[in-house]
């Protein structure tokens, strides 16, 4: 398993900081937060940032993220735009995937064929534009109670549904958790279709309380972290992981000290089950 840095854990901080306290860390991955990719390339063309990476020894994990991506009407443009944009970036510089983002509900009588429905017809469209760089989709669920897609059962028969070789999905702790997902669910998921693991943890407060800010290193929090490890290790998960934290409180810490106990934190979690690299 590569793990890797996540740039929202330093969320304050500009590209290069990631990638600087990336490689002190000793992580060879980052996942690249999009907005911080485009401030770069405001000013960097994008052999710089080929270049700032490789100078580093930092493989690009993946690039974070196409947001809110269904139930946008007119405004759907702008997301096929924005796929395109990033998938244009990812493949120059070698970085195999970009996470898009399921929508909020956009009304309490939606039934769920019709959220199959559109996410189907969406993950298909941006998957012709993401496949005509050579990229893959990971579609990530979210825990919040706000979204229309909140489980991996829920996200999973929509990537099997969407049937495009290049679409499969994120698991993250955090939103597994906060979205009720099942144990039994991690269980019947297809290795092949999860193309990123994020590892987080949250403060033990109720689920309807839950919120990015709320998110802790790795086994500081009530997240079954080692329960979900066994279940990804059971079907045979040994894909790319990154520690995704989005906490602000740690935005304000030294990002050297942040990236070395993000590191530290992830491989006590992780080694018990895969091995790390």
């Amino acid at each position: 398993m590569k793990i890797g840095f996540h740039g929202a854990t330093t969320m304050k901080r500009d590209l290069e900081t990631d990638v600087a306290v990336t490689a002190y860390a000793g992580f060879k991955a980052l996942e690249l937060w999009a907005a911080k990719v485009d401030r770069y390339l405001a000013a960097h063309s994008l052999k710089d940032l080929e270049a700032l990476l490789a100078a580093r020894g930092i493989a690009p994990l993946t690039l974070n993220s196409v947001e809110f991506i269904a139930f946008r009407g007119s405004e759907y443009a702008q997301i096929q735009s924005r796929c395109r944009e990033l998938s244009k970036i990812a493949q120059a510089i070698g970085c195999p995937t970009v996470v898009v983002v399921p929508s909020p509900t956009p009304d309490r009588n939606t039934a769920w064929a019709d959220v199959v429905t559109e996410y189907v017809k969406v993950l298909r469209d941006l998957s012709d534009i993401a496949g005509g760089y050579g990229i893959k989709l990971a579609f990530e669920f979210l825990g919040f109670g706000w979204c229309t897609v909140r489980t991996p059962r829920a996200a999973f028969e929509i990537v099997q549904k969407a049937d495009r070789d290049n679409v499969g999905m994120t698991i993250d702790a955090a939103h597994f958790y906060g979205g009720g997902g099942l144990m039994s669910e991690l269980g019947q998921l297809d290795p092949k279709r999860i193309y990123a693991f994020h590892l987080d943890d949250l403060e033990d407060t109720p689920k309807e309380a839950i919120t990015d800010a709320t998110r802790l290193l790795p086994g500081l929090g009530v997240v079954p972290l080692n329960e979900i490890c066994a279940q990804l290790k059971g079907i045979g998960y040994d894909g790319p992981c990154s520690i995704e934290l989005f906490r602000p409180e740690y935005w304000e810490w030294d990002p050297k000290e942040l990236a070395v106990k993000a590191k530290e934190a992830a491989l006590k979690i992780l080694r018990p089950y895969f091995k790390v690299e």
